[in-house]
C-alpha cells in the first residue's frame, strides 16, 4: 500500500477512534464537563496526563530543537520533567485536597477575592491561548505533509476533529481519549527510534544506542556528531550552549514552573477520587512520560545523523566524509521525502553557487539549505532513515494525537474559567447546571475559533511559541498558587500585584523583542541589544518576575 493510502487509513481510524469514545463518554453535567465526575483511576489518569501533556511541542519539536541546538536544547527536557515533578508534589495534592475545579476558582477561594479570580481568569487565556498556537502548528505540519494537502486545509480539519470530541465529551470525555492518544503517540515515538538505533548501533534501545558506537565500527555515535558538526562550522553537539550558562539555567527554571502553573494539568489531577489517588496518578504520569522524554535525546541526535548524511555523503551512511564536496547530494537526484516538504514550505534549497549539488553548512552566506523547519525532524526522520511506509504513517498519527490531546485540554482549561469562574461564579450565579454546561460548550467554541486564527498565522515555531506560554504560567499563575499553598501571610492585594506584573513585565519584554502580538515590524528594541537583561532571551523571562513580600512593620 502507497504512504499516503497508508496514512489516510491509520489517521482516519485513529480519528474514528478518537471521536466514538468522546461520544459514547460524553459529559451529561456540569461536574463530568469540568471533572469528568471526579472519578477516573490513578493508572487511566496518569496516562490521560501524559497525553495531556506530551503536546506537539514534545512530540514533534522537542527532537528538532536538540537536534540543532545539542546541549543547549536539553534545557526543555530538564525544565519539562522537573517542572512535573514539582507539580506532582508541591501543588497537585494540595489543590485536589482544596476540592476545586478550576485554577482560578482556588484563587478566588483562597484569596477570599473575586477580583483575584478574574486575574486568574485572564492569566489562564493568555497562556492557554499562547500556548495552543504551538498545538495548532503542530496539526498543520502533519497534515500538510502526509495527507499533502495545503498547511490552511490540514489545519482546518484538526480544528474540526478536536472540537467535536471537546465540546461533545467536556473533561470525561477527553480523558478516555486521551488514554488512546498516549497509547497511539508512545508507539508512534518508540518504533521509528528502536529501527533507527538498531539500524545505526545495532542496538535496539535508542536510550543505549545514543552512548554506543556504530555498528562494525568503535567510533561513538555522538563523537561522530560533534565532529561532523565542527566540521561544517557549528558548535560541537555535546557541548554547544544556548547563548551562555546563564540564560540556559534560568530558562530550565522558567520551564519548571511555567510547567507547574499550567492549568490544564493542573485541571487532571481533579478528576481523581482522593488525594492520594492524586498522588499515585502523578506517579504513573512521570512513568508514561518519562518513555518518551528518554527516547527523544536518542531520536534527536539520530535525526541530525542522517539529515547530514543524506546532504553531505548519500553514498556513506555510517561513516561519513564531509571533505569531499562531489559526495554532496545532486539536487536533482534528491529523494522523495526531500520533495514532498519542499512542498510544505518547511524546506527550502537554493543553489547559491550554481553545482546542482546541496551544501549545507553553517556559514548563511554559503548553506544553500535556506530553510529546514525545526518541526519536521520527527516527522521526517522515518522518511530520511527509508523506514517501512507503515511506520512512516504510524508517525503522522501520532503527531497529530500529540496536538490534538494537549489542545483538548487547553480549551477545556479555557472553557471552565470561562463558564465557571466567570459566568456562574460573577455574573450569573443563579445559572442552572444545564445552562453552565451549555456555557462551557459555547465558551470552548469561542476558544477554538481565537486558537484556529493564530493557528492560520503563526508567529513562531510550534515549541517556542509553547516556550512563551511556560513563561506567562511561570510568572503569573504558578506563584499565585504557590503562596497560596505555603503562605498565610499572603493576601488579595500582594496576590492580584503579583499576577498583574509577572504577566506584564514577562509581555513587556517578549513584546519589546518580537513585536506586539508578535508582529515583528512593531518590535521596540530601539538601540538596546537583543537579551539585554542579563543575557536572557525572552521565553525564558518567567524566572525573573516574582512576587515580593512586604514585610510587616513591628509595632514599638
Amino acid at each position: 500500500m502507497e504512504l499516503q493510502e497508508l496514512t489516510i487509513t491509520f489517521v482516519g481510524l485513529t480519528f474514528l477512534l478518537y471521536m466514538g469514545i468522546a461520544y459514547v463518554t460524553r459529559a451529561k453535567s456540569s461536574a463530568e464537563f469540568y471533572v469528568a465526575g471526579g472519578g477516573i483511576g490513578p493508572v487511566g489518569n496518569g496516562m490521560a496526563t501524559a497525553a495531556d501533556w506530551m503536546s506537539a511541542a514534545s512530540f514533534i519539536s522537542m527532537a528538532g530543537l536538540i537536534s540543532f541546538y545539542g546541549y543547549g536544547g536539553s534545557v526543555f527536557l530538564l525544565g519539562w520533567t522537573g517542572g512535573f515533578v514539582l507539580l506532582a508534589t508541591m501543588l497537585a495534592p494540595y489543590l485536589r485536597k482544596h476540592g476545586t475545579h478550576t485554577v482560578p476558582q482556588f484563587i478566588g477561594d483562597r484569596y477570599l477575592s473575586q477580583k483575584a479570580r478574574l486575574i486568574g481568569v485572564a492569566c489562564l487565556i493568555i497562556a492557554s491561548i499562547t500556548y495552543i498556537i504551538g498545538q495548532m502548528k503542530g496539526v498543520g505540519v502533519a497534515f500538510s505533509r502526509f495527507l499533502e494537502v495545503d498547511y490552511n486545509t490540514g489545519l482546518t480539519i484538526g480544528i474540526a476533529i478536536v472540537t467535536f470530541y471537546a465540546v461533545i465529551g467536556g473533561m470525561k470525555g477527553i480523558t478516555y481519549t486521551q488514554m488512546a492518544q498516549y497509547v497511539v503517540m508512545i508507539f508512534a515515538y518508540t518504533i521509528p527510534a528502536i529501527f533507527i538505533s538498531l539500524e545505526l548501533t545495532g542496538n535496539p534501545i535508542p536510550q543505549l544506542g545514543l552512548g554506543g558506537t556504530f555498528t562494525g565500527t568503535e567510533t561513538f555515535l555522538l563523537d561522530k556528531l560533534d565532529q561532523l558538526q565542527v566540521e561544517l562550522g557549528f558548535a560541537a553537539y555535546t557541548t554547544q550552549e544556548r547563548l551562555s550558562g546563564f540564560n540556559m539555567f534560568v530558562y530550565t527554571v522558567s520551564l519548571m514552573i511555567g510547567t507547574a502553573g499550567l492549568p490544564h494539568v493542573i485541571m487532571r489531577f481533579f478528576t481523581v477520587k482522593t488525594v492520594k489517588g492524586a498522588r499515585a496518578s502523578a506517579g504513573w504520569a512521570l512513568v508514561f512520560i518519562s518513555i518518551l522524554y528518554t527516547t527523544a535525546p536518542a531520536l534527536a541526535a539520530m535525526a541530525k545523523l542522517n539529515l547530514m548524511n543524506t546532504i553531505e555523503n548519500p553514498t556513506n551512511v555510517a561513516v561519513p566524509n564531509y571533505k569531499d564536496i562531489s559526495d554532496n547530494l545532486i539536487y536533482d537526484e534528491r529523494p522523495v521525502w526531500f520533495k514532498k516538504w519542499e512542498d510544505t514550505g518547511l524546506l527550502k534549497f537554493e543553489d547559491k553557487n550554481g553545482d546542482g549539488r546541496i551544501q549545507y553548512s553553517a556559514d548563511k552566506t554559503k548553506s544553500e539549505m535556506v530553510k529546514i523547519d525545526r518541526d519536521i525532524m520527527v516527522l521526517a526522520n522515518p522518511e530520511i532513515a527509508q523506514l517501512p511506509n507503515w511506520v512512516i504513517a504510524l508517525v503522522a498519527a501520532g503527531g497529530l494525537a500529540a496536538a490534538l490531546s494537549t489542545a483538548a485540554g487547553l480549551l477545556l482549561a479555557i472553557s471552565a474559567s470561562i463558564s465557571k469562574d466567570l459566568f456562574k461564579e460573577i455574573l450569573r450565579p443563579d445559572m442552572t447546571d444545564k445552562q453552565e454546561l451549555q456555557t462551557g460548550r459555547i465558551a470552548m467554541l469561542g476558544a477554538v475559533a481565537v486558537g484556529g486564527y493564530f493557528g492560520f498565522f503563526p508567529p513562531d515555531f510550534a515549541a517556542g511559541t509553547v516556550a512563551l506560554a511556560f513563561g506567562l504560567a511561570a510568572s503569573s499563575i504558578f506563584p499565585a498558587l504557590m503562596m497560596g499553598i505555603f503562605s498565610k501571610k499572603i493576601g488579595s492585594t500582594a496576590a492580584i500585584a503579583g499576577m498583574l506584573s509577572g504577566m506584564g513585565i514577562t509581555l513587556l519584554y517578549v513584546f519589546q523583542h518580537k513585536g506586539i502580538m508578535f508582529i515583528k515590524s512593531t518590535a521596540f528594541l530601539g538601540d538596546m541589544d537583543p537579551n539585554w537583561f542579563l543575557g536572557i532571551e525572552p521565553n525564558a523571562f518567567g524566572a525573573i518576575t516574582k512576587k515580593k513580600k512586604k514585610k510587616k512593620k513591628k509595632k514599638l
